[in-house]
């Protein structure tokens, strides 16, 4: 039959979609262009839902600051107001501080798992967390720095480290970087920094002091410097993961399709790990190592999106942070007038959902 009938005039590929616009769903998968309008009203819900969990950050937590309070606070502000002033100096900042964790982590968590081709992968794979850990302590231990817009420095160098190491070690070898040796180097660097990281703590009590509450993940207490420190980071980043979703397309499928379609397999790997660093390194050093959302995350989106990574990563920007947000609301309402930290509270609240998404295997697989 001839082209002009609109039918395929050739045989598809079992391992992918006979045109690659249309991403790894198929023509049928949410991924086409059938399905982009349903897409996108999702993307809509997402982006509403995080800014009711903003605004929700903003207006609930300890301390005698109502609702009118977050209003004056941000179109009519009086510093004389304590409320105002709760606002301004506390839930604002900490509330800033998840949108940008929580987008990082998200990104972070959806390229892994498909740079890994892994989806119980998460930005520890790498290694990252674990450097920008016991770059943090060493710092603190051996400089004396004890505010989070002193060492944030630290906690990237580390992450960066971290990065370089694990992707030096994955690409020993005749076949290079591989999903399997580039999981095993990762787990191998996070046991060895980890096993540094409680040397150093065990010695100095001062340390651990300090490095407890920094390690539970937590996003109280992060001043305005803190935060554009971290900015340029999490912003390259999140453009960077953005545009990868082509190149991960391609990588899901396999090296050898991948190469078929044109893509440079290491490359893509090497710019993929460049990105993890910089987004899991300055989320890292902002709020501590918060679990879970790399890797539950990604998990959600695919379950609406299918396997094309061109979506998965702008809905996981968008619903991480949401998760973060949540999370920290609910610490703070759970234990007033104090508070119970934000990566403890993610840790209950992900938990629940990822087992059973994993044990739905048809929404695991990528």
């Amino acid at each position: 039959m001839s082209a002009r009938s609109g039918t395929e005039t050739g045989p598809r590929s079992p391992g992918g979609p006979a045109d690659p616009t249309e991403g790894p769903a198929g023509p049928a998968g949410p991924g086409t262009r059938r399905g982009r309008p349903l897409l996108g009203a999702g993307l809509l819900v997402a982006l509403g839902l995080l800014v009711a969990a903003v605004w929700a950050s903003l207006a609930f937590g300890s301390g005698d600051a109502a609702t009118g309070d977050v209003l004056r606070a941000l179109f009519d502000r009086d510093l004389s107001d304590k409320g105002q002033l709760i606002v301004l100096e506390e839930r604002v900042p900490r509330t800033v501080a998840g949108l940008m964790t929580g987008a990082a982590l998200g990104l972070a968590g959806a390229v892994m798992q498909g740079v890994a081709r892994n989806p119980l992968a998460d930005p520890g794979i790498l290694g990252v967390n674990a450097g920008a850990s016991v770059a943090v302590v060493t710092a603190i231990g051996l400089l004396g720095l004890g505010s989070p817009s002193d060492y944030i420095w630290f906690g990237l160098l580390g992450a960066f480290a971290a990065t370089v190491l694990v992707y030096g070690v994955g690409s020993l070898g005749r076949d290079g970087a591989t999903p399997v040796k580039l999981a095993l180097a990762g787990a191998a660097t996070t046991a060895i920094l980890g096993s540094v990281t409680t040397a150093i703590m065990l010695t100095d009590r001062q340390v651990f002091d300090r490095f407890r509450f920094w390690k539970v993940g937590s996003l109280a207490g992060r001043d305005a410097t803190l935060l554009w420190q971290a900015l340029p980071c999490i912003a390259v980043g999140v453009v960077l993961a953005l545009a990868l979703g082509p190149q991960l397309n391609a990588l899901s499928l396999g090296d050898d399709l991948a190469r078929a379609l044109g893509q440079r397999v290491g490359a893509a790997r090497l710019l993929s790990a460049a990105t993890v660093m910089l987004l899991c390194g300055a989320a890292t050093a902002v709020a501590g190592p918060i679990g879970f959302v790399g890797l539950v995350v990604p998990h959600a989106a695919r379950m609406f999106t299918g396997p094309d990574y061109r979506w998965i990563l702008p809905y996981s920007a968008l619903l991480a942070p949401v998760l973060i947000l949540v999370s920290d609301i609910v610490g703070r309402l759970i234990a007033r007038p104090g508070e119970v930290q934000v990566g403890i509270v993610t840790a209950v609240v992900g938990a629940v959902p990822f087992v059973i998404l994993v044990r739905r295997r048809r929404l695991v697989e990528l």
